[in-house]
C-alpha cells in the first residue's frame, strides 16, 4: 500500500532527524533500505538547516495523489484551491533547495521566489501533462479557468479520447501558459540574489522548463497531439546560455 510506505518513509525520516532510530539489526531488509535513506536525508538536514515541516508538506500533498485515502483530491477549481496540492509538492522544493545553494533564507523575497519557482516548474508540468492526467482521470488545471473559455469537463475528456485538442481547450492552455511566464518573471530577483556559484544551475532550471511551454505553443497549443519536449540542442543552449548566471527571457 502506497500510504502506508509513506507513512513509514515519514516515520524514519522524522526518527533520524530526532535520532531516535532503531538499531539497524531489529529491521528487515526493506527496512535497512528505507532507514539509509532517512539518514542520509536527515544529515542533509542537519547539514543544512533545512525546515522539516516542508517534509510535512510534501507528503501531505502525495497523499492528496493517493486514491483512497482521506486528502485524496483530482480536481481543483480555482488557482487558491490548488496551491494547496502545490505548495508541497513543489513549492518546499524550491526552500529545501535555498540553504543547499548558499542563499539567504532570511530574505523573504527569495524565499517567495523559491516557492513560486516550483509551483512554475508545477505547472508547466500540468500543461504538458493534461492528456496522461486526464488518462489517470486528474485535471490539475482549474475547472473555472478552463471554463471561462468554455471547457468542462465532457469537452476536456472528449478531446482527451480524440488526442487533439478543441479550439476552446487551445484557448485555455494559452491563458494558463499566461500565467505560468508570469511566475517565471516574477522569479527573476529571486534567482538573482542566489550567490553565483549556484546561480547558473537554476537559471539553466528555470530556461529550460519555461522552454516546454514554446513546444506547447509552436504546436498551436495542443497538448494532446504530443508530448511537448525540448530539443537536445536546445536545452543545450538554455544551459550555455545560463553560465552568466542572468535570467532568461520567459
Amino acid at each position: 500500500d502506497q500510504g502506508e510506505r509513506l507513512d513509514a518513509l515519514e516515520s524514519d525520516l522524522h526518527a533520524a532527524i530526532s535520532g531516535t532510530a532503531r538499531p539497524r539489526d531489529s529491521q528487515s531488509s526493506h527496512a535497512h533500505d528505507r532507514a539509509d535513506l532517512a539518514a542520509a536525508l536527515a544529515d542533509a538536514v542537519h547539514r543544512f538547516d533545512i525546515p522539516t515541516a516542508t517534509f510535512d508538506a510534501f507528503g501531505r500533498s502525495m497523499r492528496m495523489d493517493l486514491p483512497g485515502h482521506p486528502l485524496f483530491q483530482n480536481r481543483y477549481r480555482t488557482f487558491s484551491e490548488l496551491a494547496e496540492y502545490t505548495y508541497g509538492s513543489a513549492a518546499v522544493i524550491g526552500l529545501q533547495l535555498l540553504p543547499v545553494l548558499g542563499a539567504d533564507v532570511r530574505n523573504s523575497d527569495v524565499t517567495a521566489g523559491a516557492r513560486l519557482l516550483g509551483e512554475a516548474f508545477q505547472l508547466t508540468n500540468f500543461l504538458r501533462d493534461v492528456g496522461e492526467d486526464a488518462d489517470r482521470d486528474r485535471v490539475y488545471l482549474p475547472l473555472t479557468e478552463l471554463a471561462a473559455f468554455g471547457v468542462d469537463e465532457e469537452l476536456l475528456f472528449h478531446d482527451v479520447a480524440e488526442r487533439t485538442a478543441s479550439v476552446p481547450l487551445r484557448r485555455a492552455v494559452a491563458h494558463v501558459i499566461a500565467v505560468n511566464r508570469d511566475q517565471y518573471r516574477r522569479t527573476d530577483a529571486a534567482i538573482a540574489a542566489l550567490p553565483a556559484r549556484t546561480r547558473p544551475a537554476i537559471c539553466a532550471a528555470a530556461r529550460s522548463y519555461s522552454a516546454i511551454l514554446t513546444e506547447i505553443e509552436d504546436t498551436d497549443h495542443d497538448v494532446l497531439a504530443r508530448r511537448a519536449v525540448v530539443p537536445v540542442a536546445r536545452r543545450i543552449g538554455q544551459a550555455l546560455a545560463s553560465v552568466s548566471g542572468r535570467p532568461g527571457r520567459y
